[in-house]
């Protein structure tokens, strides 16, 4: 389908950071199982598994009422637990860490790349050499995708080998994105890609998220303890069936399924991935010229790899501009261009603080966090809203 550029003209009211968009085929998608005899582990997740798996170029997919959930089980799959370490990226939604914590694992953050906003390679090969000294290598690294910008993850996989650690792409951001010419997803350069389908993201189930392997057993266990640690395989119990009703609970787990509901309109949704995101670069590149003399940076992308853009994120060159940044960021809130922040550093939250983490750490984040806004960009903002977003920036920092 080809996503409407123009709609009627703006009724003016507020233009939130992104929105889903749900179309008569997706109500009627889910209307058709409310019709059905399962609302819940019917046919229809497994369905949505395989198309995400294929679409992505992955073998395996666990699908889970969060990504949250998707990160928690892909960290219990790769055997995270008490006195483990676990670092990610400080800049990226609180999940992304307290899915460890989750674990009993510690968690350590690595600065930013200045230009992608994702976790700097060079800053985590530093830190590797310090934690290897100390005898305090990661167990897992958790890199970012931020805005669906791909991280360097050819690198990071490449520190992996060298250094031992498993790795988890929170890909949150960037599904229908590409790294190096193939889909985000493909696990080439990690053992578990997660994928977010929350309103504001790429395409939507409601809530939701999926978890996608090459590897069957992490697969397995992922799926396992998705469902309350229960198996009805016969393969895996550790006595022989005693009738058709049979199961076994071999760990424990947690109730994390996805409903029909949700997959059926995450099929549905998903049918529309390419032209989402080509709308999103579409608008991407028209910020880019309505912004282009205002002093602001805009996104930066790797001629190499093809973003997702959940997010258009700029950032306010301050010393040019009379205004601070809270300053702009309100006067952009109240001409109602309801813009956000993605993210706060994480170390940053009441509950990290009893960690002892050093702003000082992390200068790249904190440069960042200083600057940054994210305005308007899901597929069906108008060229007139568009228009309206710029101009109400340009008042803002003027």
């Amino acid at each position: 389908m080809k996503i409407a550029e123009e709609s009627a003209k703006s009724d003016h009211r507020p233009i939130p950071y992104g929105r889903q968009e749900v179309t008569d085929s997706d109500i009627e998608a889910v209307a058709a199982v409310l019709r059905s005899d399962f609302l819940t582990q019917g046919a229809l997740v497994p369905r949505f598994e395989r198309a995400v798996a294929e679409r992505v170029g992955a073998q395996h997919a666990v699908a889970s009422n969060s990504a949250t959930s998707s990160l928690h089980l892909a960290c219990l799959a790769l055997g995270v637990g008490p006195g483990d370490r676990v670092w990610t990226s400080p800049v990226t939604f609180v999940a992304s860490a307290n899915c460890a914590r989750y674990c009993g694992a510690d968690v350590d953050f690595v600065d930013i790349d200045p230009r992608s906003y994702n976790m700097s390679a060079v800053a985590l090969a530093d830190k590797l050499a310090i934690a290897k000294r100390e005898g305090k290598l990661p167990k897992v690294v958790i890199p970012v995708h931020l805005a669906g910008q791909p991280a360097d993850m050819e690198t990071i996989h490449a520190l992996g080998q060298k250094y031992g650690f498993s790795i988890i792409e929170d890909a949150s951001h960037a599904i229908g994105g590409r790294y190096r010419d193939r889909p985000v997803g493909d696990c080439r350069y990690s053992d578990i890609t997660v994928f977010s389908f929350h309103p504001v993201k790429i395409i939507t189930t409601g809530e939701g998220g999926m978890a996608v392997t090459n590897d069957p057993a992490l697969a397995r266990r992922m799926a396992r303890l998705n469902s309350h640690g229960i198996t009805r395989d016969q393969a895996e119990m550790t006595s022989p069936s005693e009738g058709g009703w049979y199961y076994q609970q071999l760990e424990l787990g947690y109730n994390y399924r996805l409903t029909e509901l949700q997959a059926a309109l995450g099929l549905s949704q998903l049918h529309r991935l390419d032209d989402y995101v080509a709308r999103r670069h579409a608008i991407a590149a028209r910020y880019d010229d309505l912004l282009r003399d205002l002093p602001v940076v805009v996104p930066w992308r790797d001629p190499r790899d093809y973003s997702g853009f959940h997010l258009y994120i700029i950032r306010l060159r301050l010393e040019e501009i009379s205004r601070g940044h809270r300053e702009v960021f309100e006067r952009l809130r109240k001409a109602g261009i309801l813009v956000n922040l993605h993210y706060i550093p994480v170390y940053r939250q009441p509950d990290f603080a009893r960690f002892g983490f050093v702003r000082s750490d992390f200068p790249e984040a904190e440069r960042y966090y200083a600057e940054a806004i994210s305005i308007p960009l899901y597929p069906t903002l108008t060229d007139e809203q568009q228009q309206e977003v710029a101009s109400a920036i340009r008042r803002a920092i003027t």
